[in-house]
């Protein structure tokens, strides 16, 4: 045994879960790595703190507490007779650690507009496949069962599916740290209710209610957090604000920190793209060095900045300034819209053509569960069959919260009469 081993075994006072242990010198060392410290300066819920003051947790919090989940919930297979060796456990450990280390700043929302085309997921790969190379190879399992290519796929569940402690984790610490009671769920009851039937992850029936329970709350956070008016308010004209700043740092520059700017300077598009050679080391040293400080040391600037567009929507998010939201079942009218554009267009004293950076109009989607698909919730039935939770359960709104609920919304600058 190494002699700085027992060195590494170190143990987390977390707020949600009370002690949480690092389970080997292995993981120590993913935790160590600059790449995952990096997810310490990077909040879980973006801009949902403008909302839920005490919602400043970050990514490091999450996956480690998803990190303690996953060993929860294999020390509860073990326990119902299902094989998992030593390495399979740290291989899993190891994928949900990292699950989310592919992240950008403000998590989700700048997701795709940064890095057109690319998502978080295949930057999270490339930085496991690096993580990996730095290690010596030691987290190959990891990734294979991140990348549900291991013969035992409900390790992949655990990691990436409907009841996954990815989920079970989020879940819990979001409504704890944003004060929502209401999305609290019974993680410990959800575990111990675990096993495996023909490699499938499932629920045994007696769990059946904490399961209901995790449904319904993941449908709260989602309106009342994850999607909360005020909230996808900040993250629209955050996008923006990255957006224009872009368009203006070719025009005639615009100030970033170095890591940001890179990323003004080069066209993506792609995950291809950002693989190539000569650029890729370089590009990937640099996505690692963007975090949440990169975009508000920018933000702070632009205010000053003599592009009104940017400078408005930069004060917006510095000074919470933040646009009027109107929320609808149906789509807003054209004529509202244009009518709120003239508005804007004469207070601004800019073009209408360029309000669509001040007014605009979406829709949003609510699914709380999935049914019938091969990543459903299936319930072991005390008679030894299976069943997708939403014909198991006695609770109608299962099935009713299976239907995907769209909202639409209308942003404009508020004071335009």
């Amino acid at each position: 045994m190494p002699e700085n081993f027992h060195n590494k075994l170190k143990i987390i006072n977390d707020p949600v879960y009370g002690f949480i242990n690092i389970p080997s010198e292995l993981h120590y060392d993913i935790i160590r790595h600059p790449y995952f410290q990096r997810l310490r300066r990077i909040k879980q819920l973006g801009f949902s703190y403008y909302v839920y003051p005490g919602a400043v947790h970050t990514r490091f919090d999450h996956v480690l507490g998803a990190m303690h989940l996953m060993d929860n919930a294999i020390f509860e297979l073990r326990k119902k007779g299902k094989e998992i060796t030593e390495d399979e456990r740290l291989g899993a450990l190891t994928a949900i650690l990292l699950h989310d280390i592919g992240h950008g700043p403000y998590s989700h929302t700048l997701e795709g507009i940064l890095i057109p085309g690319v998502n978080h997921e295949e930057m999270t790969l490339l930085l496991m496949e690096k993580i990996n190379k730095d290690l010596g190879g030691k987290i190959s399992m990891g990734i294979s069962i991140f990348k549900n290519e291991y013969k035992k796929k409900f390790l992949h569940s655990l990691v990436s599916s409907q009841l996954d402690t990815d989920r079970l984790d989020y879940l819990r610490r979001d409504s704890f740290f944003s004060g929502v009671t209401e999305g609290g769920i019974g993680t410990d009851r959800i575990i111990k209710m675990m096993n495996v039937v023909n490699d499938d992850l499932v629920i045994e029936e007696k769990g059946i209610y904490s399961a209901e329970q995790f449904i319904v709350a993941r449908r709260i956070m989602y309106w009342q957090v994850y999607l909360h008016k005020t909230v996808i308010a900040a993250e629209e004209i955050l996008k923006r604000a990255i957006r224009r700043a872009k368009e203006e740092s070719k025009k005639n520059g615009v100030f970033a920190t170095p890591a940001l700017a890179y990323f003004f300077d080069n066209d993506f598009n792609g995950i291809e793209t950002v693989k190539s050679e000569p650029l890729f080391p370089y590009t990937l040293e640099k996505y690692t060095k963007l975090d949440d400080a990169d975009v508000i040391v920018s933000l702070k600037e632009w205010m000053n900045h003599p592009d009104k567009i940017l400078s408005v929507l930069s004060r917006s998010l510095i000074n919470r300034e933040l646009f009027h939201v109107s929320i609808s079942n149906k789509p807003f009218e054209k004529d509202k819209i244009n009518k709120i554009k003239k508005k804007v267009a004469e207070k601004y004293k800019i073009q209408i053509e360029e309000t669509d950076w001040f007014v605009f109009s979406d829709i949003v989607k609510n699914k709380a569960y999935n049914t019938g698909n091969d990543n459903q919730i299936t319930v072991l039935l005390k008679n030894g069959k299976t069943e997708d939770i939403a014909k198991a359960s006695d609770l109608s709104n299962i099935i009713t919260l299976s239907r995907t609920v769209e909202k639409y919304y209308l942003c404009y600058p508020k004071n335009i009469d």
